[in-house]
């Protein structure tokens, strides 16, 4: 491809298109690989340890300096300003010719200077008819070069398919073979592109339109606008020849004495022929300096470079400028200077005509990705509804033809999307929903009969030309901010077969995860990532909204398979893990979804194998996922005796005790045998007796941790304790060091420093209050010990200050799920009855 500069002979754009679509796809190729790379490796938003000072940096930077098309609209006024003053000379030597001149002294004007007038006016017509149509041509040229380029190539095919026919026909048996497969590829080429333009149009495109048979080259704008363009500059020239020969020669003729008619002959001439020199000079002038900012200062290159443009960012800039030139000739001079190019590619995106669609597509897209401008440009898109819904509605267009304006409309919206109000405005509009699903490509069929389902499609791009793949990230892209919202996480789930399409994305399995090289790979992981965050938005929505989503998702029959295989597979990638074990954890909130879990197999088995890890790399990623893989298992133990049961069938009991000793699991480890004790039954008592070996450890914890693992060992100690007879107990005290004055000590300051409940702890006075229960049933000596130690009066602020937030053990937002059978306050009344039955 090749660009040629606005001031050489040619005034537009030259592409050859071939080489335009290859050199787009090349670097189309290589921002998506980079792209994938970064989102797989840092996140999708590909954000940096100094992501803050970078943003500030280019926040000063877009506060202080002008846009870049500034520098065109301002270029545009000078230039409007010289051809007003040049247009206005022009119009006054006009009527001085014809009033003053043609209509005082017609008859007495030399001969000369009688066809010197005539050939001026008209010269100066046809520059006037020239400049007043070139503009028009010059907008033409911007976008229609192109179409005639891919036309002409179209008919060029064409005509080759036909020679060939005529030749099968007339050719001998040697040619034949030959022949009969040229025939065939271009056939199988032809009708490939005609699926894809397969489209009825009602209107003619400005590139089709057969101006003159056999001469369609005529009708190709730069050729008509360079016309027009020298046609001026030869009119211009030969007007300032004409006039300076007049003023320099001064041959107006001779004036006799006495000859009235005659007498401001001279002056009237004078007068005219300096008008039309200075008015052919101001032209000529313009000219030039147009000449000296286009072709030799490159203003347009230069502010196609400042916007970030790519290699067709030139049409686009020249169409503004031409507009902004425009409305500055046409209109006031100031017409220019209030345009911007985020108004002016809004107004292109509302067009029919694809051309001017795809010029306002790729302006909007590359200032929404670009960081100087992205703030302004989604400010100003985002209050601009009508463009909103247009851009929604460009997702549903799936020709081959308007790929490129589809995807720009979706990368828009993925960043119009980030922010709140965006994102609601986007949401609310009539079917938006439906419109985002179309781009995530149906990869499934439907079954041909009730008890199966459909098979799993693949689709290659390099067999349908159709980068479906790029479509799937940006549709999970946008429908993951579109998340961040409660209400559009509803409508999400309302959408009639949206969640199926988006589950179907987390399939994954050993081959994709293992092979990083290879682009497609990086793309296919992008997508499973994408649809897991989106997965797990929508299953940690709270409320109602969220019990019908977790329910929903658990519901299909591919979903919890699915994030087994992200398990057992993904080692390579823990971020996926991550989610995947957090996407399990939400849906064990409900109980249906608890069940499905522990059912499928190799589900715990993945969990207990990433949570019990022995070998680690000390690295901070693989730290997450053993945390959030006891987080999951905790939660699959809640409230279900059949998960517990297959929690001790692993066999993995003992590494659990042993797991207290470990830092940076010892609090999951401890919750998830507390729920073992509670909810596995009196048939598992045998089983759960090696907790006794725990004791020691829980005790210690208790005297000396804070906060969170001081939580979950009060909890797990008055589970261990019931385990034991009051000699055990006696015995696991005394080996530990620990006094059973110094542990109730420990458990009255703890009521002492948690006067009231605490969010960051919610369950500790619960946990309390247990373990104090359990000592004085186990020791009637320890209530009096008790009593000494002002465990009533502690007792008496906890029944002032319960509250609802103390009677569950986990949470949805701010909602409470899993209602403990006994609250707090029901505990509470039952210490301070034992103390005061004991003290009667």
């Amino acid at each position: 491809m090749y660009c040629e500069n606005i001031g050489e002979d040619d005034r537009s754009i030259h592409l050859q298109v071939l080489e335009l679509q290859k050199l787009e796809e090349a670097r189309g190729s290589s921002e998506t690989v980079l792209d994938y790379r970064n989102s797989v490796e840092k996140g999708d938003s590909g954000e940096t340890a100094d992501a803050a000072s970078v943003s500030s940096a280019i926040a000063f930077h877009r506060s202080t300096s002008p846009a870049p098309e500034q520098k065109l609209t301002l270029f545009a006024l000078r230039l409007a300003i010289i051809e007003k003053i040049a247009t206005n000379l022009g119009t006054l030597g006009f009527i001085w010719a014809t009033v003053v001149l043609l209509g005082g002294f017609a008859i007495t004007l030399e001969k000369s200077d009688f066809w010197f007038i005539t050939i001026i006016l008209l010269i100066e017509g046809t520059r006037i008819f020239s400049r007043s149509h070139e503009l028009e041509w010059q907008h033409q040229a911007t976008w229609t070069v192109s179409g005639v380029g891919i036309s002409s190539f179209r008919v060029l095919q064409s005509s080759s398919i036909s020679l060939l026919r005529n030749l099968k026909r007339i050719s001998d048996g040697i040619f034949k073979p030959i022949l009969d497969n040229g025939l065939r590829e271009a056939t199988t080429r032809i009708g490939r592109q005609e699926i894809f333009d397969r489209r009825t149009t009602l209107t003619w495109k400005n590139s089709e339109v057969p101006l003159l048979p056999y001469a369609r080259w005529l009708y190709i704008s730069s050729y008509v606008s360079r016309i027009l363009y020298w046609l001026q500059l030869l009119s211009a020239s030969a007007c300032v020849a004409l006039s300076s020969y007049k003023l320099v020669m001064h041959n107006y003729g001779d004036v006799q004495d006495g000859d009235l008619d005659k007498r401001n002959r001279q002056a009237a001439l004078s007068i005219f022929y300096s008008l039309a020199l200075a008015e052919a000079l101001l032209f000529l002038a313009e000219k030039a300096y147009w000449e000296w900012e286009v072709s030799v200062c490159h203003l347009l290159e230069n502010v196609t470079r400042e916007c970030g443009f790519g290699v067709t960012g030139m049409v686009s800039i020249k169409r503004f400028f031409y507009d902004a030139y425009s409305k500055s000739v046409n209109g006031s001079i100031f017409d220019g200077v209030k345009m911007d190019m985020v108004s002016f590619a809004m107004d292109l995106l509302g067009s029919n005509c694809s051309d001017e669609q795809l010029i306002g597509a790729r302006i909007l897209r590359q200032f929404a990705v670009n960081e100087r401008f992205a703030e302004d440009t989604l400010e100003k898109i985002g209050i601009n509804l009508p463009v909103i819904e247009r851009l929604v509605e460009m997702l549903n267009w799936k020709d081959l033809q308007e790929e490129e304006i589809r995807r720009s409309a979706a990368e828009i919206l993925s960043k119009l999307a980030g922010k709140k109000q965006n994102s609601l405005r986007v949401a609310g509009i009539s079917g938006a929903m439906e419109s985002i699903s179309s781009l995530l490509q149906n990869t499934r069929s439907l079954g041909e009969a009730p008890d199966e389902i459909g098979e799993k499609k693949l689709f290659h791009d390099h067999h349908l030309h159709y980068d479906f793949w790029r479509f799937n990230n940006l549709g999970l892209l946008i429908l993951k901010k579109l998340s961040r919202d409660h209400d559009n996480c509803g409508k999400i789930g309302n959408t009639r077969g949206l969640l199926p399409k988006i589950i179907d994305f987390t399939h994954t399995d050993a081959t994709l995860l293992k092979d990083e090289n290879a682009d497609m790979v990086l793309s296919r992981v992008l997508t499973v990532k994408r649809s897991l965050q989106l997965v797990k938005m929508l299953v940690s929505t709270s409320g109602n909204t969220g019990k019908c989503l977790r329910r929903e998702i658990s519901e299909i029959v591919f979903t919890i398979s699915n994030l087994r295989d992200v398990l057992r597979h993904g080692v390579r990638y823990p971020k996926l893990q991550k989610l995947g074990i957090e996407i399990l954890s939400f849906l064990a909130l409900e109980t249906d979804g608890r069940e499905r879990i522990a059912v499928t197999g190799g589900v715990l088995k993945e969990l207990f194998s990433i949570f019990l890890k022995s070998k680690i790399h000390g690295d901070e990623n693989e730290k997450r996922v053993r945390m959030a893989a006891g987080e999951a298992i905790g939660m699959l133990a809640l409230e279900s005796r059949s998960n517990c049961i297959q929690i001790l069938k692993l066999g993995v009991f003992g590494r659990l005790v042993e797991a207290l000793e470990v830092p940076l699991i010892r609090v999951n480890a401890a919750r998830v045998l507390r729920n073992l004790c509670i909810y596995s039954g009196h048939e598992c008592f045998l089983d759960l007796r090696f907790i006794k070996t725990a004791a020691p450890t829980v005790l210690k914890s208790i005297t000396s941790g804070d906060n969170k693992l001081l939580e979950v060992m009060l909890g797990l100690a008055a589970q261990v304790f019931k385990f034991m007879s009051s000699e055990e107990a006696n015995i696991v005290l005394t080996d530990s060091g620990i006094k059973k004055q110094e542990l109730a000590n420990s458990l009255v300051s703890i009521l002492k420093k948690h006067d009231k409940p605490a969010i960051k702890v919610p369950r500790i006075r619960r946990f309390v209050i247990e373990l104090a229960i359990w000592m004085m049933e186990d020791d009637v000596e320890n209530v009096g010990m008790f009593r000494d130690l002002g465990m009533e009066k502690e007792l008496v602020k906890v029944l002032e200050t319960t509250a609802e937030l103390e009677n569950f053990d986990v949470f949805s937002g701010t909602v409470g799920v899993s209602r403990q059978s006994r609250t707090v306050h029901w505990l509470a009344e039952l210490a301070l009855k034992m103390l005061e039955d004991e003290h009667s």
